[in-house]
């Protein structure tokens, strides 16, 4: 049950003074809620302002600098109303000081009401823009307008917070607020040494400076307040990490205990040698399996890293130990992409491989379905569809999962429901930074593949701008005639009237037309919105050189393998992240033939774009490309949280408070050690915390245990 003392800040919006439906959704939208039933007062108090208006300079008329908000002291002279029928035309108020005149200007404005705001010959405080026109000063709609006598009223130093449609500043203003006053003293859950040393003031205080700051320091990162804030919300997310890993590691591992024959078949007969990572990874990987606890471990490699060859040796001890290993990918394009690479190499050990997706149908999948329940099937590859009701496990022993973007902390519960909770392994191919695999895999061991496997070539990275794309045309032209095979990247399905970006069906058009009669046979499309079936005979012609140019979307980003493939154009290429673009350019070099990327921008760059191609340019390493990401972009962009239910901060920025993610984690790890229920004193104060940061998933698991 959440404690009564939180209820307050649990009520919706729609229950704050002069907040109705339509606000409501507004609000919903700027706090980043599902719908405004799910939209809370917290959300409000905890919405940061993302930078401060500072009026606390005064101008005068003459020297007031263009565009900026100027603050000025002013004596009214006259007004002079819209001239009467032409409701359009703007009714001024002329004002002076000493050194100049000025014209207010107001559109829609009532005169009663601006008599009465500004009555003539009245000394008054304004503050808004200063526009010159034909050496002229003129204020359009100031933002405050105070008498002389009420100054201490006018706002010297105003918080700018994100706004939308049917929000302006004034409203979102006096909803938070109204939330604010709702915030009720919280017991301490923070350890008080670091309490001392960083100089945090308590919760309720940090919220209040957050949104009255009386200097830009205030709204700074580093700020004791705001860094108070950004520590509960990792230590919310670290605690809640570290409780899935206790439920995890509650129900007992199965220790593999094999001698290694099937690997050894297995290396005996592979045509290249383990790389010193790769072999550093599996000992890793068997430690773990070995031992009594279940392994919980992230094996993060780069593009064409060898992963999979890493995730082959530690099933094929699961299956010699009389186990079942299952690897899931976030596709079925990828699923039979590693049926056909992991077949081949469990050949050599005599092991047996299935394949599940959701196409098998009918009879074929209740033979499937017999021959996993009966344990015939010792590797079973596969899409979700491997964890649905209907199948089940002679014994399952290790669980292997792809590109760990697609599943969260709760996916990972639902595979450990499988009977006897599995060892897990996950692959990613995105390099993701230390910073954040604390953040959103806390609860993982890490494996590394640092090295290419022999034989893969660089790939040389150009950047072209698109006016010279006759020229990318004619080389790909000469390429096809000469049996090579390439990737055209494009970022839309299809023409929209929002944006001027390439769509990849008028691409895929437009180059058919441009290769003429003998060429345009050998193109090829692929996009989202197309079915299985339909990318997979696309794909499948292209890996067997029916076509020999795939035109296509991000579809292809992961996993994709076509050795000879060994040219890749990415068309507005300043559009897509760079974990992204690393990630399609990694689908060539992937055999022997020297490669090529061609980045296609459409300029001028701004500079974080430019910054990004930059690196892209100088450099292959996808761990150094993802450190460079988190900066120029921040860890919700990296990790892609808004489709992938990762955690996006909203009051932490890793690339500001990594320091206090490293103390969130072990003082998470320390809390539960000791207090395993959160039933102590400080334990009762944790359990609030979680609250307070939307973590309720968490508590239940505290009772689950």
């Amino acid at each position: 049950m959440r404690p009564l003392d939180l209820d307050p800040l649990f009520k919706s919006v729609e229950s704050l003074p002069g907040i109705g439906p339509k606000l409501a959704e507004a609000l919903a939208r700027v706090t980043g809620r599902e719908s405004p039933e799910d939209t809370r007062a917290l959300d409000l108090v905890l919405l940061p302002p993302h930078g401060l208006i500072d009026r606390s300079r005064k101008s005068e008329i003459a020297t007031a600098p263009e565009g900026v908000i100027a603050t000025l002291d002013v004596r009214v002279d006259r007004h002079q109303p819209a001239p009467p029928g032409r409701r359009s035309a703007p009714y001024r108020v002329f004002v002076h000081d000493e050194t100049g005149e000025m014209a207010l200007t107001f559109f829609h404005s009532k005169q009663a009401w601006l008599e009465k705001l500004l009555p003539v010959g009245e000394k008054v405080m304004i503050s808004g823009k200063v526009e010159w026109f034909n050496g002229r000063p003129s204020m359009v709609h100031p933002d405050h307008v105070v008498r002389e006598a009420e100054a201490e009223n006018f706002p010297l130093i105003e918080p700018v917070y994100p706004l939308t449609a049917g929000l302006s500043t004034k409203v979102l203003r006096r909803s938070i607020e109204s939330a604010l006053a709702l915030v009720p003293h919280l017991p301490e859950w923070a350890d008080p040494h670091l309490v001392a040393r960083n100089s945090f003031p308590e919760f309720s205080e940090a919220v209040r400076s957050l949104h009255h700051p009386e200097s830009a320091h205030d709204v700074n990162p580093l700020a004791p307040a705001r860094r108070r804030l950004a520590y509960d919300e990792l230590l919310a997310g670290q605690l809640s990490l570290a409780l899935v890993r206790q439920t995890l590691r509650k129900l007992p591992g199965t220790p593999v205990s094999a001698e290694g024959r099937l690997r050894q078949a297995i290396l005996d007969a592979l045509p290249f040698s383990l790389t010193a990572s790769q072999q550093t990874a599996v000992t890793e990987i068997l430690a773990d399996m070995a031992g009594a606890d279940r392994m919980l471990r992230l094996l993060q490699g780069d593009v064409g890293s060898g992963k999979t060859a890493v995730a082959m040796m530690a099933m094929a001890d699961a299956v010699e130990a009389g186990g079942q290993a299952v690897l899931m990918a976030p596709t079925e394009i990828l699923a039979r992409q590693h049926f056909a690479t992991i077949e081949k190499m469990a050949r050599s050990a005599g092991i047996e491989v299935a394949v599940l997706t959701s196409r098998a149908k009918g009879r074929e999948r209740t033979e499937l379905l017999d021959r996993i329940a009966s344990g015939a099937a010792q590797i079973v590859i596969g899409t979700h569809a491997l964890f649905q009701e209907s199948v089940s496990y002679a014994n399952l022993t290790l669980a292997v999962v792809d590109e760990q973007h697609r599943f969260g902390v709760h996916q990972r519960l639902r595979l450990t429901a499988k009977g006897a909770a599995p060892h897990m392994l996950v692959m990613t191919a995105t390099p993701i930074p230390r910073t954040l695999v604390l953040a959103a895999f806390g609860d993982m061991d890490v494996s590394k593949l640092t090295e290419k496997p022999a034989g893969r070539q660089p790939i040389a990275t150009v950047t072209i701008p698109d006016e010279r794309i006759g020229d990318i045309v004619d080389r790909l032209k000469a390429a096809l005639r000469d049996g090579k095979k390439a990737y055209w990247i494009c970022p839309l399905v299809e023409d929209s009237d929002e944006s001027d970006l390439m769509s990849v069906e008028s691409r895929h058009a437009s180059l058919a037309k441009a290769f003429g009669p003998e060429l345009a046979p050998l193109v090829a499309l692929v996009h989202g919105r197309m079915s299985a079936e339909e990318k997979d005979r696309a794909m499948g012609a292209f890996k067997e050189g029916q076509t020999r140019l795939l035109v296509a979307t991000t579809v292809i980003e992961v996993g994709v393998d076509v050795p000879d493939a060994t040219i890749m154009v990415i068309e507005h290429a300043e559009r897509f992240g760079l974990a992204q673009l690393h990630q399609l350019r990694g689908r060539v070099g992937r055999g022997t033939g020297a490669s090529s990327c061609i980045l296609l921008y459409h300029g001028p760059l701004g500079e974080t774009a430019e910054a990004r191609l930059k690196v892209l340019r100088e450099s292959e390493d996808g761990f150094r490309i993802a450190e460079e990401d988190l900066k120029l972009r921040g860890e919700g962009e990296v990790l892609g949280t808004r489709q992938s239910g990762l955690p996006g901060f909203r009051l932490a920025d890793l690339a500001v408070h990594a320091d206090l993610l490293e103390i969130a984690r072990t003082d998470a790890r320390n809390v539960l050690e000791t207090d395993p229920g959160l039933a102590g004193e400080r334990g009762k104060a944790l359990r609030m915390l979680l609250y307070l940061m939307r973590r309720d998933e968490a508590i239940r698991f505290l009772r689950a245990g």
